[in-house]
């Protein structure tokens, strides 16, 4: 089952704005679904991401390995070609990796991608790298502003299919997804995307990544703002 149900951003807009209306679209839509299919695997695409997400989970019922978002593929997949861009490399070459939350708050990780083997860290200078960093997590404001009319969609429905053929092929393949912690990274309870592998069963394992310090804090502070959202959309009685 894959939710996209709710409102695109629109010019100026940002995705926690959307979390009021989104988030009755998306519980009501889940509870719907989750009676008709009670045996499904969900991924949610709908902004702000993992706030759904975590949403849809709690709505569904489900255990936490058959419920994901969509957002770390598409942001990963945005920072390979701005990689790509920048060093001239085919895009082939690239294997580049975001994690953290999916909006302003998300975690590029220069250090852990690579262009033919090589760490992007050694292959530009640090102000060129920042730039990089900076076009992958405003890349979705950057489309909004270009369509005026929507969001992204392209490279969103393509990096669900991702995620979908996994699943469906019992791939065992990892790909950055919007999943529950517990304990990795120092954070709990938190839906939020790091590398997991997805199969037939939905998510299989959630291996940790070594991060340097300055990388974990990041990621943590990531999951702090989530936290602070999801505690946001409780209080509102959502």
């Amino acid at each position: 089952m894959v939710v996209t149900a709710g409102i695109p951003r629109k010019p100026g807009m940002t995705r926690d704005e959307l979390l009021a209306v989104n988030s009755r679209i998306v519980g009501d839509v889940v509870t719907r679904a989750i009676a008709a299919s009670p045996e499904a695997i969900l991924i949610c695409v709908t902004n702000p991401l993992d706030v759904m997400t975590d949403l849809a989970w709690k709505r569904s019922g489900l255990p936490s390995s058959r419920v994901m978002g969509m957002g770390g593929v598409l942001d990963s997949a945005r920072f390979a070609y701005f990689i790509a861009e920048a060093t001239g490399a085919a895009i082939g070459e690239v294997e580049a990796l975001v994690v953290g939350a999916h909006g302003d708050a998300m975690v590029p990780l220069p250090r852990l991608s690579t262009v033919a083997g090589r760490p992007l860290t050694e292959l530009l200078p640090a102000e060129e790298v920042d730039e990089v960093v900076r076009r992958t997590v405003f890349g979705g404001a950057e489309v909004v502003s270009l369509l005026k009319t929507g969001s992204a969609f392209y490279a969103p429905g393509v990096s669900v299919a991702a995620m979908v053929e996994a699943i469906l092929a019992d791939a065992s393949v990892v790909l950055p997804s919007c999943v529950r912690l517990d304990g990795q990274y120092g954070v709990t309870g938190i839906h939020m995307t790091v590398p997991a592998v997805l199969g037939r069963a939905g998510v299989l394992a959630v291996p940790e990544l070594p991060l340097e310090p300055a990388e974990l804090a990041a990621v943590q502070a990531s999951a702090a703002q989530v936290a602070e959202q999801i505690a946001a959309l409780e209080s509102a009685g959502a």
